[in-house]
Order: C-alpha cells, then sequence, then structure tokens
C-alpha cells in the first residue's frame, strides 16, 4: 500500500525475541521525520475453516496447535464452547481441574517471557549489540540467576505433563470436564512445586522491583505511551481479577465501564481489517469506528496482564494484591504506560501461584465426580471464553444435530492487541526518530514496545 509523503521507509523484520513472527515499518518524510508506522503480521493460521465439518468434540484436539507457547488456553476455551454447543455442565471437580492446569500453564509463561524475552533488554540494556541481547547474554551477566530460571521453568513444565499428560498439544481436558481425577499422591506433588514457584515469583517480583524497573522509569513513562481501552476478566461478585471462569469487562480509556457476559462479545467487539496484516482489528463497538491515531485513538483498547489489572477492581489473592496496591499507588487506574506491561506480568505470576495452592488445598479437587455423563450430539451453539497470558481469548462454535461444526469464530488475544501494538510502534517511533537520525538502539527500543504485549 503506497504511504503518502514517503521519502525512506525503515524496514525490521523479524521482530525478534516474541512467541511468532512479525516485522515493522517506519516512514519517514524528506527531513527524516516519522509520519507513520505499521506492524505487519503476515502468518495466515485458517483455523476457523480448518475445524468446520468436523466432530465438535474434535476441536479442543485441533486448536492446540494454534499456539505451541499457549495451548492450554485454547484447549480450554474450546472445551467450554463445545460443552455449550452440547449443552453439557461440567462437575464442580472437572471445572477445578481445568482450573489447575490453567494455573500451572500460566506459571512456566510468564517466566519464560520476563527472563528469556523481555529481560535482554532490560539486563543488558536497549543499546546493546544485538548478537549478545538474548538469553545466552542473560545467562553470561547474571548464571546463577539463569540457573533458577531454567530450573523453575522447566519443574512447572514437567509437573504439568506429568500429571496432564502433554504440556504442549493438551488432551485432559474433555467435553464435560476432565479425563482423569487427581489422586492424593498427585496433590502433594504438585504442592510442592508450586509452592516453590510461589517463592520463586515472590523473589522474581521483588528483584525487579529494586534491580530492574527503576532504572528504566524515564523509558517506561515515554515509550509507546498512548491512552486507550481495556478488556479483561472478572469474578462477577466483587470484581476480582478472573482467569478461568467470569465476566468480561469493557473499560474505557477515562476508566468507565460495562460488563458482560461472554456469549455477548458480538455486542461490544466488532473487526476491522487492513490490507497490510492478516491479523484482525477487533475494537470497541459503540465507538462506531476505529482510529489508529495515537493521539486520539477511538475504539482502541488493549488485553493481556495490564488490561487485566486495570479492570479489575482487586486481585483475587492477597500477596498479588499487596502488589497491586503497591503498582496503583504509582501509576493509577487505568496506567496507559505500555512497558509497565511486564511490571503487570509478574503481579499475576504471583496471582498464579497463591491461586493453584488454592486449588490444592480445595478438597473437591480429589472428588470423583469430574466429568459429566450422558453426552450427546445436539444442534447447539457456545461461546468459550478464558484469559490467556496474552489476553482474552473467545472461542465461539455452533454446530448441526450430529455434532458437527458449522461455524468457527475466534478472537485471539494478539489479534485484540493489533491495533494497541500498531499504536505503541508509531508512538514510539514518532519520539525516538528525529531528522533522519536512528541506530540499532533505537530500533530495538521500538521492539521493545511490541514485545511487552508477548504477541
Amino acid at each position: 500500500m503506497v504511504q503518502p509523503n514517503v521519502a525512506k521507509t525503515i524496514h525490521v523484520a523479524p521482530v525478534s525475541r516474541i512467541e511468532g513472527h512479525a516485522g515493522f515499518e517506519i516512514y519517514l518524510d524528506d527531513n527524516g521525520n516519522v509520519t507513520d508506522a505499521r506492524l505487519m503480521i503476515l502468518a495466515l493460521r485458517g483455523f476457523e475453516k480448518f475445524v468446520v465439518g468436523r466432530p465438535v468434540e474434535e476441536v479442543p484436539r485441533i486448536v492446540n496447535r494454534i499456539c505451541g507457547i499457549c495451548p492450554w488456553h485454547h484447549h480450554l476455551a474450546a472445551n467450554k464452547a463445545v460443552d455449550g454447543c452440547l449443552g453439557v455442565t461440567v462437575p464442580p471437580t472437572g471445572k477445578k481441574l481445568r482450573e489447575f492446569c490453567q494455573m500451572l500453564a500460566f506459571i512456566p509463561d510468564k517466566i519464560l517471557h520476563f527472563y528469556f524475552l523481555a529481560a535482554p533488554d532490560f539486563v543488558l540494556g536497549p543499546d546493546a549489540d544485538y548478537a549478545v541481547r538474548n538469553v545466552v547474554g542473560v545467562v553470561g551477566a547474571a548464571p546463577e540467576l539463569a540457573k533458577q530460571v531454567v530450573h523453575m521453568r522447566y519443574k512447572t513444565q514437567m509437573a504439568l505433563e506429568k500429571f496432564a499428560g502433554k504440556v504442549i498439544h493438551p488432551i485432559a481436558a474433555v467435553t464435560g470436564g476432565f479425563s482423569h481425577p487427581m489422586s492424593e499422591d498427585d496433590r502433594k506433588e504438585l504442592m510442592a512445586v508450586i509452592q516453590e514457584a510461589k517463592e520463586f515469583a515472590l523473589f522474581t517480583i521483588k528483584f525487579a522491583k529494586e534491580n530492574v524497573f527503576p532504572k528504566y522509569l524515564d523509558a517506561v513513562k515515554t515509550v509507546g505511551v498512548f491512552p486507550s481501552g481495556y478488556l479483561g476478566t472478572v469474578r462477577p461478585d466483587d470484581g476480582a481479577l478472573e482467569l478461568y471462569d467470569g465476566e468480561l469487562r469493557m473499560m474505557d480509556m477515562d476508566g468507565k465501564y460495562e460488563q458482560f457476559k461472554a456469549d455477548q462479545y458480538m455486542d461490544y467487539i466488532a473487526e476491522h481489517v487492513e490490507p497490510w496484516s492478516y491479523c484482525k482489528f477487533p475494537y470497541m463497538k459503540k465507538a462506531g469506528k476505529l482510529s489508529l491515531d495515537e493521539t486520539n485513538p477511538v475504539g482502541v483498547y488493549r488485553v493481556n496482564c495490564l488490561a487485566r489489572i486495570n479492570v479489575c477492581d482487586k486481585m483475587a489473592t492477597p500477596l498479588a494484591q499487596q502488589e497491586l496496591e503497591e503498582f496503583r499507588s504509582m501509576f493509577g487506574r487505568p496506567a496507559h504506560l505500555t512497558l509497565l506491561y511486564h511490571w503487570a506480568r509478574l503481579i499475576e505470576l504471583v496471582q498464579c501461584c497463591e491461586r493453584a495452592e488454592e486449588l490444592l488445598n480445595d478438597p473437591e479437587i480429589l472428588g470423583p465426580e469430574f466429568r459429566a455423563k450422558g453426552i450427546e450430539p445436539r444442534a447447539g451453539e457456545g461461546v468459550g471464553c478464558v484469559e490467556a497470558p496474552r489476553g482474552t481469548l473467545t472461542h465461539h462454535y455452533k454446530t448441526d444435530d450430529n455434532g458437527m461444526v458449522t461455524m468457527a469464530n475466534l478472537i485471539v488475544a494478539t489479534g485484540h492487541n493489533n491495533a494497541g501494538m500498531n499504536l505503541a510502534v508509531k508512538q514510539a517511533a514518532k519520539a525516538l526518530i528525529k531528522d533522519g537520525k536512528y541506530d540499532q538502539g533505537i530500533l530495538n527500543t521500538v521492539e521493545m514496545t511490541i514485545r511487552a504485549y508477548d504477541p
């Protein structure tokens, strides 16, 4: 697509240290100043078409291939949608087993992002040589810490694999509940892992607050900054942050919000397309349009951890709540600073560990009724929604009388954040590139705004 008043194009691809493939372009005028910038995602997935014509109970085993980093969340959202299509009520034990696996999947994912993908920018600095600005460089700079990180990520991943059978491309959640019960021996073994993970989560957020975030507050306050709306899931009764099963809350840039059930998502979210990206641009339907103007965005909302701690009234667990109170005392609500996603991610890490511990202490998780019985194919419709590490994830299916899929619609977290990431790239580029002067450190700082979303 031709850009007006473009004298030079800076093309960066691939964006490094993200969980996928993307590039971006920055357009300069005759004076070397930025006129526009675009994030381009050109990977065609096609899962909405792949699953049509398949038996609906097979879908959760197919769509977990959408992402090798967060397959559990696609697996769980799909199962919730299938339950809706078939009119199934999941027993409480089945719900708790699913949620526990979600919490356990969150923990190594957040460790991966903070230490492996984001840390090189903070530990080594955005201007460091790209040859060492990576996880290998982090290992060299902090070898003992790196050992702890690898140990904790491996231990939590393997705990999930041992209990659920597969950590990648899972099959443990099934229509109507879970495929097998949890034994007392399982519970004790998993509890030891979770308690160690909680200690590590508390160490991580303390370490980051003392050694990482203070050095980069100037960048946090100036790079990738723009107002937007936010979307996340909360508990219906008290507005606490919820990751597995709650109601959606759409907040505008001033902090006002509307709350709705997952199956009402089409009343609040519309989708826009641009010719330069295969990724859709969801936007606030009530805004009437989408405007990618970083100084006055219209219809733009964001998801993921910063969005979730903006929309919630409180965290659901005590230690995470203490961290949220400190965060809000510094940055207010809603906080619009893109690089704060890293801080918010660690607050959520604490909650995930605490919630996993709560679930393991709940006697009901050991119950014998972990799957509904008497499930039959039927014509139906279901919407399943969970919070994935990257944000709100919605699966929507319809079936015919034989239980075959006739329609599928997915809104994934990176799609929700597509408009926000584009605005973050544009704002950062305009703030950093003046009179045609830039270097690899400046371009990497622009990349940092993308990495904050963990796309």
